[in-house]
């Protein structure tokens, strides 16, 4: 379980979250989303000790993340950032392998173990057939299946996604979430991902954390939270909501006037 207990944070004197109060249970698929600004990434930084409360603390399975070594954590979380570059010339596997760090002695070889629990990562992510490239010219969607994949080698109980499908096509971005939710309910794992598509989040995730100016708005199941009175307040939008005909969960776009279309 992860808790947060009354945590503040800030840059340069300037509250960037406030009074934290929440906890994510085992195997919880957790969407968080909010306006640009709003916290949503440096709260994933904080789990994984990249930045350090201000106040207040921050606990795994009841131990507090300060009395964690940067290896133990690392056995625990995996962590997909929006982005990943490479300046060298890794392949696919390389990258993958990398995850194998937390679990190896000091400069310790990779193992024929290291290499059958990185090509299992890989094929769960299906990405196996991309091992031998370079991947600097792997497209974006394999990019990010490998840099999922890297962190699945680490074997961790949480993953932490940061917009992890915002630079993918709508066919990639729903296979990536098809990978998390088969992990979630093969795994047991936690995740918590950070998006800008609420509507992904909706369909995906089993909870929504919203957070607007350094403060948990809402929090609770997709159909409590997905409300328009909430959604207008947090996004300063007027929105339509509907059912989804397949899965009866909500779907959200902004109510536009006639004036707001290009259309002649």
């Amino acid at each position: 379980m992860i808790r947060f207990d009354k945590v503040n944070f800030s840059y340069n004197n300037h509250f960037s979250l406030k009074n934290l109060d929440f906890s994510v249970r085992d195997g919880e698929f957790l969407g968080i989303i909010g306006p640009n600004g709003a916290g949503k990434s440096t709260l994933l930084k904080l789990i994984d000790r990249l930045l350090h409360p201000l106040s207040g603390q921050i606990s795994i399975n009841g131990k507090v993340l300060q009395h964690y070594t940067r290896k133990e954590l690392a056995r625990i979380i995996g962590f997909v950032p929006q982005e990943f570059t490479s300046l060298f010339q890794f392949t696919a596997l390389d990258i993958v392998m990398m995850g194998r760090f937390p679990h190896q002695r000091a400069l310790a070889f990779d193992s024929l173990e290291d290499r059958r629990i990185s090509l299992d990562a890989m094929e769960s992510t299906d990405c196996l057939d991309v091992k031998e490239r370079d991947f600097k010219t792997l497209s974006g969607g394999e990019r990010q299946r490998v840099v999922l994949a890297s962190a699945l080698a680490q074997e961790p109980l949480i993953l932490l996604l940061d917009e992890p499908t915002s630079a993918l096509d709508i066919r990639h971005q729903i296979h990536f979430y098809k990978i998390l939710r088969k992990l979630r309910q093969e795994r047991g794992m936690t995740i918590l991902t950070v998006t800008h598509d609420i509507n992904l989040a909706a369909q995906f995730c089993e909870r929504i954390l919203v957070i607007k100016r350094g403060q948990i708005v809402a929090d609770g199941p997709v159909p409590l939270v997905m409300k328009k009175e909430i959604l207008e307040t947090v996004y300063d939008i007027p929105v339509e909501i509907i059912q989804h005909p397949a899965t009866g969960l909500p779907v959200i776009y902004p109510r536009l006037k006639p004036e707001d279309s290009t259309r002649k």
